[in-house]
């Protein structure tokens, strides 16, 4: 990747990361303020519900209390209750529907200390109907109010109901009324639109410990009963219930439907409010967080791209000005008046341009001296590679005149054609370093009897073995007879001092011309070497004889490349080493 993507990529996640973080921060902080100000709001709307439905019990109470104040200056009816005669009874049976009327209550009834019913606000006919659970059940109710069932003449309604007492006629009276719950009285309880006020019963008994309180109840998710509170007032899934107010119920038994058999159950006022608005706040948050963020990435994006152009500008021209730099040309200029990281940067490749130029004057003279060296060591060897079969053939011919002076002749003439041939090779690279540089002359040369020559001349050791594995089809290569015999020479040579210490065979072997050319090879039992001085062999004046120029394999690599030929080494320690010499078909 590009330093200037690299760079881009950088400045955009410094310049995103934070806004990212603060936009993430920010959304998270609003949706908990709007929520904590959600849940407040509907937790002071619970408060107010509970408080309302206090000022109606209290308002229930104070009702049944001016009743009671009534009924005990009414003489008629203390002559009713006190007789029971049947001409006052019809005064007795009305009473409680016009004093439900005229007190604004929902239901009312009169029952005497036995639990009969001696008038009913909605049923004249209950007279004399026993209900002595009611009243009773009333007075253990939390304070002093619960939902009722009632029946009217319209059909059974709930109400809030209380109970109060008196003595009249000296008879223990109880008066039982109450408002009915209906659906002007629930929303009257939620002038808010927002909020639904629902009245829900359970076949629970009353337990003042398991029954949910205002502050328990407070949930955005929907709680028992909810399912219920949505089926009865028919409420979208968009509600979710906020409160439940608990308040005493009482209904009939479980397992039954009597009026008459009751018990103190439960019952809740379930608070819902509408998500909408939550949801359109956190929407529109979102919807600003969302612009916010890509405004802010367009702007980074631009903002980093113009920055990375800035910092790659100067540098990918200071890449083009270095990349005209050269040991030949070494007049480029970096000069720069900017007074930033880059004009350091070429202040400094200015400097180290001019060191160049002074410092390649040297180099040269340096190579001019080396060269004159390099081709002086590089004549020595190959002048003492050329004198070795002829110093072996001399000592050879000295041992012959001394030890059977009579096979002298004999011996000369066989080893002639070695003399003739050292020489002839001195010769011709006498001829060579005469012009310095002479062209290639290439010619068909049989590689089996390059390498016959090769051994034939080979250092005579008794420590040595030379031998030759040769291809019987005779591979003929295009090359120069006089360079292709110097490489072989170098190779052998080189063989032969590696096996010395251990005795070993040196092997010259060739292969015929197939699709992938022909090859001399010249393999070595010796020991081998490492990858490192492998890498290290072909290296200038590299050498590990005492008396070694370090230019055989040199020679040997820049005399293959001028051939065009392929030069491979397999070697490992402890294995020898084999080179091999190919030649394209």
């Amino acid at each position: 990747m590009r330093f200037r993507i690299r760079v881009l990529f950088a400045m955009i996640a410094v310049a995103i990361g934070p806004l990212l973080a603060i936009a993430i921060g920010v959304r998270h902080e609003l949706d908990r303020r709007l929520t904590a100000q959600y849940a407040a709001r509907a937790a002071g709307f619970a408060a107010i519900t509970g408080e309302d439905l206090a000022h109606e019990s209290a308002t229930i109470a104070d009702r049944l209390a001016s009743l009671r104040s009534t009924m005990s200056d009414d003489n008629r009816l203390r002559l009713a209750v006190a007789l029971r005669s049947p001409s006052e009874r019809p005064y007795l049976l009305d009473f409680a529907s016009q004093a439900m009327r005229l007190t604004g209550l929902s239901t009312l009834q009169i029952q005497d200390e036995d639990g009969r019913v001696l008038s009913s606000g909605h049923f004249r006919n209950e007279f004399d109907r026993l209900e002595p659970d009611l009243p009773s059940l009333l007075r253990s109710a939390p304070g002093g109010a619960a939902i009722v069932d009632a029946r009217t003449a319209d059909g059974p309604i709930r109400v809030i109901a209380r109970v109060d007492s008196l003595r009249l006629a000296g008879r223990p009276l109880t008066i039982v009324g109450g408002i009915a719950v209906s659906s002007p009285f629930l929303r009257a309880l939620a002038p808010d639109t927002e909020f639904s006020v629902t009245l829900v019963t359970d076949t629970v008994a009353w337990n003042a410990k398991v029954a949910p309180t205002a502050a328990e109840a407070q949930t955005t998710r929907p709680m028992e009963g909810a399912a219920l509170a949505d089926s009865a007032m028919g409420k979208s899934p968009g509600r979710v219930v906020v409160a439940a107010l608990p308040y005493p119920f009482i209904g009939a038994t479980a397992g039954t439907s009597a009026l008459g058999n009751r018990s103190l159950q439960r019952a809740r006022f379930v608070i819902t409010h509408s998500d909408a608005e939550l949801a359109d706040l956190r929407r529109s948050v979102d919807r600003w967080v969302a612009g916010a963020m890509l405004v802010g990435i367009v702007v980074a994006l631009v903002g980093a791209g113009w920055l990375a152009a800035q910092v790659s500008r100067p540098l990918s021209q200071l890449a083009e000005q270095t990349d005209h730099i050269d040991l030949d040309r070494l007049d480029v200029s970096f000069a720069s008046d900017r007074t930033d990281e880059v004009g350091d940067l070429s202040r400094l490749l200015d400097t180290m341009t001019r060191r160049l130029r002074a410092s390649a004057a040297r180099v040269r003279d340096a190579e001019h001296r080396a060269t004159v060296g390099d081709l002086a060591r590089q004549v020595t060897h190959d002048v003492k590679n050329g004198l070795v079969p002829i110093r072996h053939v001399l000592r050879h011919l000295a041992q012959v005149e001394r030890e059977e002076p009579q096979r002298l002749g004999a011996i000369f003439a066989e080893r002639r054609p070695t003399l003739d041939a050292s020489v002839e090779y001195l010769d011709a690279l006498a001829r060579n370093y005469a012009r310095l540089s002479r062209p290639l002359t290439l010619q068909a040369c049989d590689l089996n009897v390059m390498a016959r020559e090769a051994a034939a001349c080979a250092r005579a050791d008794d420590r040595v073995s030379v031998g030759l594995r040769l291809d019987a089809r005779a591979p003929i290569v295009a090359a120069d007879a006089l360079v292709l015999r110097r490489i072989l020479d170098n190779l052998v040579t080189n063989a032969i001092d590696a096996v010395i210490p251990t005795r070993g065979t040196v092997t010259i072997g060739t292969d015929g011309a197939d699709s992938t050319g022909a090859r001399i090879v010249v393999a070595d039992t010796g020991p081998g070497m490492t990858e490192a001085q492998l890498a290290q062999a072909f290296d200038d004046f590299r050498t590990t004889k005492p008396n070694g120029t370090g230019l055989g394999l040199s020679i040997v690599r820049r005399l293959t490349n001028d051939l065009h030929a392929t030069l491979r080494v397999e070697t490992a320690p402890g294995r020898g080493t084999v080179v091999e010499v190919g030649f394209s078909p």
